[in-house]
């Protein structure tokens, strides 16, 4: 065959698709090198090729390289892009056929096909290279199974069907049982994923998809999900939104009544504004009622906002508003707005109540790394002290049992040149719930400069009672306020409040005697400092005595001298290497302290009470912020010894070349004193205290007790007398106390663990009680916040033990507190109580739990609550029952777990005891 044939061929396949010209090139070599060449330096012109068939001129912007004319004329049209902007790349395992009758490509197992952003692998794929488009599908076997299925990549974007037509021209395409998976939303568990099935998709462009009958679903199942959402017709953006028609959930492919006349799935990524769906319900004492609607906003990348209320018929409605900020390596935070109007029945019945509460927390931490030298940092949680204990809202059965609400809000500088010196300004809350009294400082100014060493060395280690010598100076100022619950946040708040400063300097030097005894000196004097004194007369015509304040600046100061000498003694006793005790360490710390202090009766007056015809000595600073000062001068010697008593055991690790270490008393205290200025009474109580842990750290005991040496009279006044010498013991229990946890887990019972493989908590996720102020441990029972749509994203498919085992985790804890009071010959415990908790999961998706306790004196349980869940792979049950008791109740919920569809959920719960 000549060369002229084969440049006409290639001119044809030119003539017919100028666009791809890659194709005709390369069947111009395939030829080329099975039939030879002629001539390969001098095409041939078109005008000499002889054929019964006339085809048209191609272009001239075509064939120019390749193929002479006998006119060079231009051309009057613009020159057209190229359609195709890339080389397209292609290979297959079996084979590539090339067919130019049918004008395609025909790739043959394991084929694939790159062209730009565009990825297609398939088990058969065919292309026509004239219409520029591409068919995928699957291969079959034969025993009838399929496999490699298509693969289809354009851009970001991911499509798995079962066979899909694809356009390279319009980028539009045909797809066959398409199943594709969008990462959308950013909640607390980070991003979900929505799978979308379709039977029949159009692709119209980059970011149009059309479906027809779809399934949306969330379950990580993806060829038999456990639920899917059933769209007739949809139109689908990826990575944006889903827009259906009719649509209805089904259940283990059961349609269910719920269902829509339109839907609309949002699948963006990241934060984005949105309606939050609220929680319908009835309470009769309020109506019907709506919990929860709301909206979200991300003001921008550090900043977020959450808007939510309530809204019932009689009346009644919540406002809430929480945000979020964080910023890398500067600061983060949260801040919390809770308030509630309650309205019970409705006006002119007898039974008509009206009453707001509220509650503030505020969060706020600074990154170290932001600036060392300054740190400003918040822990707020305040509001009515009713609040978790009657909020229609958060019902959270632990957090009933709070009762404190404390804030803390600080700034702290540091000065570092020498001497360097600390400054923070801080305002506390201190709120009982139980008694609403409300303490306040508004605010606190801590200043102190470090200890200096006036006489040590510049260079080198001080030695000696001279050399050590070392002073300080620290200042505290503070606004105090003391109110109670209604009048908190108001202008009354005020009205009592007391302002003063304390300076301090201490003075102290230490040192070695007789190389065995560490001797410590010192004192320190204060200077006080009010704006406000109260002086006291007696009124004879009202027979009463009047406070009367004074406000200006007053002072007092007063000093006080201090020594005390210490050592440590260590007693040692050896049972042999080859025995299970080889030894034990018992050390003692024994300290004798001795403390001095003036009396400054110059501080002080006197008036006579008429009525009762005594003499009555006050002091101008009496209930000023920091006190009045000393009255009687103060001498006295006081003693403490202070134990430990741990063991060397032989590790049951043959391999340990060294016994092991273990505790047997972590601490053993014991002080008392004697006062040598006390006209009677002089030997103070003996305060004893220990603790320790047994069982592997599992057990913890914690005691105390103190003892009084002197005995009481009939009508339990301390008298001085020895109570040895009343016919008693040597010293007189007045008072015990004893606290005993223990934690056991199947997990003791099994297999050991690497030590560095972290233990599981059961409960981990519901740190939000701690944070709310409420109990880490579950002994209350666990919290239910029903402001939290988010829960922990447990996958029971990835636990090792099979569905069906014989082993069954559990953990228990155990609580026993008991307080015994006898300084009156009560002899009786004013406390004594025994508490547990404890979860058993029955299977990998079954977990059940228990709350109680017993009040040993009052002879009642103490709250109880029993917990049911259920890992539904896709969804989530929880079922909570307080089955008796002031706060009985129940909660019941089921809803997914993605925070894509987190608002198709049901939950029901009883109504608390009106309060």
């Amino acid at each position: 065959m000549s060369s002229h044939i084969i440049t006409k061929i290639g001119y044809i396949a030119l003539q017919s698709n100028k666009r791809l010209f890659l194709f005709s090139g390369l069947f111009l070599l395939v030829a080329t090198m099975i039939f030879g060449q002629e001539d390969q330096t001098k095409p041939l012109p078109i005008k000499a090729v002889q054929d019964s068939i006339r085809a048209p001129l191609p272009p001239q912007t075509l064939i120019r390289d390749t193929v002479q004319t006998d006119s060079a004329l231009p051309d009057s049209l613009p020159r057209k892009p190229a359609l195709l902007l890339d080389n397209i790349k292609y290979k297959a395992k079996d084979y590539v056929k090339l067919s130019q009758k049918d004008q395609k490509i025909y790739l043959y197992n394991e084929a694939e096909i790159y062209y730009q952003d565009t990825e297609l692998k398939a088990g058969i794929i065919i292309l026509d290279y004239i219409k520029n488009e591409v068919y995928a599908g699957r291969l079959k076997d034969s025993v009838g199974n399929y496999s490699q299925l298509p693969y289809f990549k354009q851009g970001e974007n991911v499509v798995i069907p079962d066979s899909i037509r694809f356009n390279f021209d319009t980028q539009k395409a045909v797809i066959w049982n398409s199943r594709t998976e969008q990462q959308a939303g950013l909640g607390q568990l980070g991003s979900d994923a929505m799978k979308v099935y379709a039977e029949r998709t159009k692709k119209e462009n980059d970011s149009v998809y059309f479906l027809s009958e779809g399934k949306l679903t969330t379950s990580k199942d993806t060829i038999d999900p456990d639920y899917y959402i059933r769209v007739r017709k949809a139109k689908f953006v990826p990575k944006k939104k889903v827009i259906a028609g009719f649509s209805n959930l089904y259940i283990v492919d059961v349609p269910t009544p719920i269902a829509l006349p339109f839907a609309y799935f949002p699948l963006t990524v990241g934060r984005t504004a949105g309606i939050m769906m609220p929680t319908f319900g009835n309470d009769p004492n309020r109506g019907y009622f709506l919990q929860n609607a709301g909206y979200y906003v991300p003001i921008n990348e550090y900043v977020d906002l959450t808007l939510t209320g309530d809204l019932y018929t009689n009346g009644s409605y919540g406002i809430r508003a929480q945000s979020v900020y964080s910023k890398r390596y500067s600061y983060r935070g949260n801040f919390n707005f809770r308030y509630e109007n309650q309205i019970v029945s409705q006006k002119g019945f007898d039974d008509y109540s009206r009453g707001t509460i509220y509650n503030i927390q505020i969060s706020h931490s600074q990154d170290p790394k932001a600036n060392p030298n300054s740190r400003l940092s918040a822990s707020v949680n305040l509001g009515s002290s009713q609040y978790y204990r009657n909020s229609l809202l958060q019902q959270n059965l632990a957090l009933t049992q709070t009762n404190n609400l404390s804030s803390s809000i600080s700034y702290s500088k540091t000065f570092p040149a020498y001497p360097s010196v600390n400054m923070s300004l801080t305002a506390t809350h201190n709120q009982n719930t139980n008694t609403n009294v409300v303490d306040v400082t508004l605010p606190t100014l801590q200043a102190s400069m470090e200890r200096v060493f006036p006489f040590a060395p510049l260079e080198g280690i001080k030695k000696g009672a001279i050399q050590n010598i070392n002073f300080q100076y620290d200042l505290n100022a503070r606004n105090s306020i003391r109110t109670d619950d209604e009048d908190f946040l108001t202008g009354k708040m005020f009205d009592d409040a007391k302002v003063g400063a304390r300076h301090r300097i201490p003075i102290s030097t230490n040192f070695k005697v007789a190389k065995h005894f560490s001797v410590t000196m010192g004192g320190s004097y204060e200077d006080i400092w009010t704006l406000q004194t109260f002086d006291q007369r007696f009124d004879p015509d009202s027979q009463t005595v009047v406070t009367d304040t004074i406000s200006g600046f007053d002072r007092y100061n007063q000093y006080n001298f201090s020594a005390s000498v210490g050592t440590t003694l260590y007693g040692t006793f050896t049972f042999g290497e080859g025995k299970k005790f080889q030894a034990i360490r018992h050390v003692l710390r024994p300290t004798v302290s001795y403390g001095y202090a003036p009396s400054f009766e110059q501080y002080y007056d006197e008036y006579l009470n008429e009525v009762s015809g005594n003499i009555v000595q006050y002091s101008r600073f009496q209930n000023t912020i920091y006190g009045a000062p000393r009255l009687g001068k103060s001498n006295a010697l006081t003693f403490s010894l202070q134990n430990t008593l741990e063991a060397k055991v032989k590790d049951k690790d043959s391999t340990a070349t060294e016994p092991k270490k273990i505790q047997l008393l972590n601490s053993l205290n014991f002080s008392s004193g004697y006062n040598f200025e006390a006209d009677s009474l002089k030997i103070s109580p003996v305060s004893m205290s220990g603790g320790t842990n047994l069982f592997k750290n599992k057990m913890s005991v914690n005691f105390g007790a103190s003892l009084d040496p002197y005995a009481i009279d009939n009508n339990g006044r301390r008298i001085n007398t020895l109570n040895v010498n009343n016919g008693g013991s040597l010293l007189r229990l007045t008072s015990a106390r004893m606290n005993i946890s223990y934690n056991i887990s199947s997990k003791d019972f099994g297999a050991k663990k690497e030590e560095d493989e972290p233990e599981d908590d059961p409960y981990e996720g519901q740190n939000y009680v701690a944070a709310s102020g409420g109990r880490t441990d579950d002994l209350f029972g666990a919290a239910d916040n029903f402001n939290e749509s988010s829960f922990k994203n447990r996958d029971p498919d990835d636990i090792e033990n099979p569905r069906y085992r014989t082993k069954i985790p559990w953990d228990l804890r155990l609580q026993y507190a008991a307080n015994y009071s006898n300084s009156n010959r009560q002899n009786e415990f004013s406390s004594h109580s025994l508490m547990f908790s404890g979860n058993v999961e029955l299977s990998p998706r079954w977990k059940v739990g228990v709350s109680s306790g017993y009040d040993i004196k009052n002879q009642g349980f103490t709250v109880t609550q029993l917990r049911f869940e259920r890992d539904l792979k896709s969804f989530n049950l929880r079922f909570n029952w307080t089955p008796f008791g002031d706060f009985e109740r129940w909660y019941f919920f089921i809803g997914i777990k993605s925070s894509i569809l987190q608002d198709l959920k049901w939950e029901n719960r009883s109504q608390p005891p009106r309060r």
